[in-house]
């Protein structure tokens, strides 16, 4: 059982322990080249309870420091894109100036720098591999947007009863995480339109 938040920076903790804290997180093989990216780019990492509206986010703090949060309910592969995207955030920023859009070409080209050194068998199983990689040709600005990704990711999820709205066939009811019920319509363009049913 995790703790209820995990903070790892280095002023906390010694290495060695952020090390073996992201063990726990991370694909074996792939907890060595984010721990030094943790470490050249000084980040405060936050592991938290899951959130249901993202999975990480990154803020620089008022002081200066570079605080990266990411749910602790994500499976290794999933906590792994969600934290080499955030990283691509404050380094994107860093190198470009906070005057650059959040998800832009410069968060794009950082974040597939980043993340090429962990597309590779040695850190992803071979049935998703080839998703992983033909994703990085031109990343997301949520891994949750490309349905293959997605889906490749998801079946090394926990079991739990949840789906995506494009899993879901035309006219399915179903229920949000606020409780909120709607029904699916017809796909618009990448989204589908969906009905509130109680309004």
């Amino acid at each position: 059982m995790i703790m209820k938040s995990q903070c790892l920076c280095a002023g906390f903790l010694y290495l060695w322990e952020v090390q073996q804290i992201l063990e726990k997180y991370l694909p074996e093989r792939a907890v060595h080249q984010a721990f030094e990216l943790i470490k050249e780019h000084n980040v405060y990492l936050k592991i938290v309870n899951q959130r249901q509206t993202k999975h990480g986010d990154y803020r620089k703090l008022p002081n200066g420091q570079h605080k990266i949060t990411v749910n602790a309910s994500l499976n290794n592969y999933r906590f792994l894109v969600t934290l080499i995207h955030e990283i691509a955030h404050l380094v994107a920023f860093k190198q470009y100036g906070y005057g650059i859009k959040p998800h832009g070409k410069e968060w794009k080209h950082t974040f597939q720098r980043l993340m090429l050194p962990f597309i590779r068998p040695e850190v992803f199983p071979s049935q998703i591999l080839p998703v992983v990689a033909n994703h990085f040709r031109n990343p997301k600005a949520s891994s949750d947007t490309d349905a293959k990704l997605s889906l490749a990711l998801k079946q090394f999820d926990e079991d739990n009863d949840k789906n995506y709205i494009f899993e879901l066939p035309f006219g399915s009811v179903f229920r949000i995480y606020n409780g909120r019920i709607f029904k699916k319509g017809n796909k618009r363009v990448k989204r589908n339109e969906c009905v509130e049913v109680n309004t």
